[in-house]
């Protein structure tokens, strides 16, 4: 049998990692855009962007491993079509490569800015090895960085550069930081915290354009208001890459369609990654994941698949994020809760926050509290029903408190 893995990223790596776990003997072709080995993207907004790692400490496996298990690696190849009848890909130098089972680990990309300005130097995105080490030779202390956006990616990125001495400027559309993921009182306390910091934001505030001829010089609000800038980096979230599969008449919608096996709708493709909408019967829903833990579960389970082993995935979905000396661990999916429940003393600066709907326990974000964030994954795995009272007892255990 011949597997092709189509995308060189964090689920790539471990697709080949969990073929070789599970003794294929077969051959594996792991085809990729990038010139990098497989590598970890959570470090390059954190450690790495802070000069704290090198490149081959994000590679997932060393370059030995992969020429040990015998696969063949086709990096900075493009695959530009999937000809499922022939079972074959085509890449953009008009090579083919045949498969016998195909995982699609496309992953995602940036979302662009469509305004003026973006094309100029010193505008930057962050997504890949190559983006960081751009943004890295901008990172001189006393320049003025202006972030659009404030989720994960800005946030991480204005913690490393006030701790390298720029000016750190964050415009944000939403009302509050980290929107999407957490409640108002986490918004709040993240904001306090980077404020404190010297982080200056500009929150329910678009961007126009950005301004300058030779490189960036400003960034212009929805306000009016023109931000100096020597420097500017957009984080405006990530788009599923899901063309290719699109294109080859594979189910699409706001990812590609997957059972809990990890198959497409052809028998032949297994799609694994942020890529991917798939089934969770935990909530009970079809769930796009950005997350690394996702991804890895993911390419776990389709390479079980593959080698004959009938292997379903469900499982919490779980996230973080460092910034300056905190550190936030999500579990959970806290989207559609009716009330929350703090337990500890944020002004300690370990906390966690919990999420109920219909008395049942969905999701935790926990801040400097790893032990709370642990104990709540069986919680909300087991659809746990405790009153808000109890949760909100941080001299008793959450695993205590399950019924």
């Amino acid at each position: 049998m011949r597997v092709v893995i189509a995308g060189a990223g964090h689920a790539a790596g471990q697709v080949v990692a969990s073929l070789q776990q599970h003794k294929f003997a077969g051959q594996v072709v792991l085809a990729g855009e990038e010139a990098y080995l497989p590598y970890q993207r959570p470090p390059l907004s954190k450690k790495f962007l802070a000069g704290e790692m090198d490149a081959e400490r994000l590679y997932v496996k060393p370059a030995s491993f992969y020429a040990n298990a015998g696969t063949e690696l086709l990096l900075e190849t493009r695959i530009t079509d999937i000809d499922r009848a022939a079972k074959c890909l085509r890449t953009d130098t008009g090579t083919e490569i045949e498969y016998d089972k195909l995982v699609l680990a496309l992953g995602s990309r940036v979302r662009r800015l469509h305004i003026e300005g973006t094309e100029l130097p010193r505008v930057h995105y962050l997504r890949s090895i190559d983006h960081v080490e751009g943004i890295r030779a901008d990172l001189e202390p006393g320049r003025r960085l202006v972030i659009i956006g404030a989720g994960y990616i800005g946030l991480e990125v204005a913690a490393v550069a006030r701790q390298a001495g720029l000016d750190v400027t964050v415009v944000e559309m939403a009302d509050r930081v980290m929107s999407r993921v957490v409640s108002p009182e986490i918004s709040d306390f993240y904001e306090i915290e980077h404020t404190n910091q010297g982080v200056k934001f500009r929150l329910s505030t678009g961007v126009t354009a950005l301004g300058g001829k030779k490189r960036v010089k400003t960034v212009v609000t929805s306000a009016g208001e023109e931000i100096p800038a020597d420097l500017v980096v957009i984080g405006a979230g990530i788009v599923p890459n899901t063309e290719l599969a699109s294109a080859a008449g594979l189910d699409v919608e706001d990812g590609i369609v997957v059972d809990d096996h990890c198959a497409s709708s052809d028998p032949d493709i297994y799609a694994v990654g942020d890529c991917t909408l798939h089934p969770n019967a935990i909530y009970g829903r079809q769930l796009r994941l950005e997350s690394v833990h996702n991804a890895l579960e993911q390419a776990k389970t389709a390479a079980a698949n593959i080698c004959g082993q009938d292997t379903a995935y469900c499982q919490v979905p779980w996230f973080w994020s460092d910034q300056y000396d905190l550190k936030l661990q999500i579990a959970g999916l806290s989207a559609g809760y009716d009330e929350v429940v703090i337990r500890g003393d944020p002004a300690e600066r370990s906390f966690s926050c919990l999420y109920l709907r219909d008395g049942r326990l969905i999701a935790v974000d926990a801040i400097n509290t790893p032990r709370d964030f642990m104990q709540a994954k069986k919680l909300i795995a087991d659809r746990a029903e405790i009153a808000a009272e109890r949760l909100a007892d941080a001299a008793v255990a959450l695993k205590d408190l399950a019924v």
